[in-house]
């Protein structure tokens, strides 16, 4: 702690907050970054344990993923992308625990499986019961995965200026022009250059996209937001918004 708080002192005006202590420890200061994942233990044995529904000791697997997780967010924070470091950090230790028990359960139902095999009734009946258990607290999981990929979502927007509310209210209401939309943000998504001018400039490449698509620039402009939404969301990593939205376009 002694190396965290002499740096701190070293700064003339005000104390840094943890975001610009992240800053730092991405340019280099490493004692820095030793200090603030151990001040941040706590921080990141609940996140743990709220994921995995018990107490977590510091000897366990997961609390060690956990601490790994919370390296890694430091180290690819992004204080533009609107969000804390904190609330950052904690989707990036849940995604890597939830990582962990799903690996941890695809080998126990294998192994059960196997043991089924050669089981008697009772024991069998013991087996699928645990099978059962397990497939409840995974849908558990993907709740919580669905939450954090929303949280996620919800700050990507934030960065282009719109809220869920947002998308919401300026939804095409007929679905002919909702499909419509939605084919348009596909191809925007499919485009690297049409996602690297709508990352830099905040608005859709609509120049480009009238000689593509075959309703007119007006349209497009009245569906600005939904488009631009649809397309963060194809182009971004949410498997589960994902596979909502594809499944309203396959309607």
């Amino acid at each position: 702690m002694l190396s965290l708080l002499l740096f701190l002192l070293n700064k003339r005006k005000n104390m840094l907050t943890i975001e610009e202590m992240a800053i730092n420890i991405q340019q280099g200061n490493e004692e820095v970054l030793t200090d603030l994942i151990k001040s941040y233990k706590p921080f990141v044995k609940r996140t743990v344990s709220s994921v995995c529904k018990r107490y977590i000791n510091d000897s366990d697997d997961e609390f060690s993923i956990g601490l790994m997780a919370f390296h890694e967010a430091i180290i690819k924070y992004e204080p533009d992308k609107g969000s804390s470091l904190l609330a950052f950090s904690e989707v990036v230790i849940r995604r890597k625990i939830i990582d962990y028990i799903r690996k941890n359960q695809r080998e126990k139902m294998i192994r059960y499986d196997f043991l089924a095999n050669s089981m008697d009734e009772d024991a069998v009946s013991s087996i699928i019961e645990k099978r059962q258990a397990m497939e409840a607290f995974n849908e558990e999981i993907v709740a919580e995965e669905r939450r954090d990929e929303i949280v996620m979502f919800t700050v990507k927007l934030k960065e282009y200026g719109m809220s869920f509310q947002d998308i919401i209210e300026q939804a095409p209401k007929h679905e002919d022009a909702r499909q419509t939309a939605m084919s348009i943000a596909r191809q925007v998504a499919g485009n690297s250059e049409w996602m690297e001018h709508l990352s830099k400039k905040k608005r859709l490449p609509l120049k480009s996209l009238e000689n593509h698509v075959s309703v007119s620039r007006k349209t497009m402009e009245r569906n600005r937001k939904y488009i631009i939404a649809i397309a963060l969301l194809l182009d971004g990593d949410f498997p589960h918004l994902q596979h909502y939205i594809k499944g309203r376009f396959e309607q």
